[in-house]
């Protein structure tokens, strides 16, 4: 289903925007635990560096600057300093980190996403790190896709084929949320016998494959018994 809210396709950061807040929407929904620390430290910089200045500018206007050039000279050195820390923060923290969660198994989850100028490509690098090991055991998925394919032409944005490209790529989102795995199998294009595309099967990971089995067998077993009623139809007919 599209969304109601309509954002110009022209616009890469609008689409890269909407896209970021998709993802917690998403994993939140299949009962990841958002960690919000990243952005709440970015938060107290920025406002303790606003404080500041209101301050400064507080007592400047009712003791005159003769009297408080002095604190405003340090209330100065403080923000800038504030202001430096911030910009490290998101530059070399951050680093374009959109969500961290604990997984539904107790892992963690980490999704950062960046384009390149004039380029309509997502690229998202998730870092999943199983329960109790170090994060030198992590693994890293990178996805690369175009916008086109989770935005209409008019700017609406669809949610089931972007969830589906995380179920189908990332292991503990597939397991977490099988059924929109089940959907890229039906979605894929049938090149193979199975109806599964070889670009599908060569993204998705052993767990998710399992996933993808366990659907296919369900459908087929539904196959067999209405084709034995159709059978037994027509043996009675006769």
């Amino acid at each position: 289903m599209a969304s109601q809210e309509r954002i110009s396709v022209h616009n890469l950061a609008d689409l890269k925007n909407t896209s970021d807040d998709a993802i917690p929407n998403y994993l939140n929904s299949l009962k990841f635990k958002q960690d919000h620390t990243l952005t709440d430290t970015r938060l107290a910089l920025g406002y303790g560096a606003f404080v500041l200045a209101a301050a400064c500018f507080g007592w400047d206007y009712k003791f005159g600057f003769e009297n408080t050039k002095l604190y405003t000279a340090v209330a100065v050195g403080v923000y800038a300093l504030l202001n430096a820390v911030l910009t490290y923060w998101i530059t070399m923290v951050e680093k374009g980190i959109v969500y961290q969660a604990t997984t539904p198994d107790g892992g963690k989850i980490t999704i950062s996403t960046s384009t390149t100028k004039n380029v309509p490509i997502y690229n998202m690098t998730i870092t999943v790190t199983p329960k109790g090991s170090k994060s030198a055991s992590s693994s890293k998925i990178e996805i690369k896709r175009s916008f086109t394919e989770w935005f209409d032409s008019a700017g609406h944005f669809i949610a089931l084929p972007f969830q589906t490209i995380l179920a189908t790529a990332v292991p503990v989102i597939g397991q977490a949320d099988p059924k929109r795995v089940a959907s890229a199998t039906s979605a894929a294009a049938t090149d193979n016998t199975n109806g599964v595309s070889e670009d599908l099967l060569s993204a998705a990971d052993p767990a998710v494959l399992d996933a993808l089995l366990a659907s296919q067998q369900t459908s087929a077993s539904g196959s067999d018994v209405a084709a034995g009623a159709k059978k037994a139809k027509g043996r009675k007919k006769a």
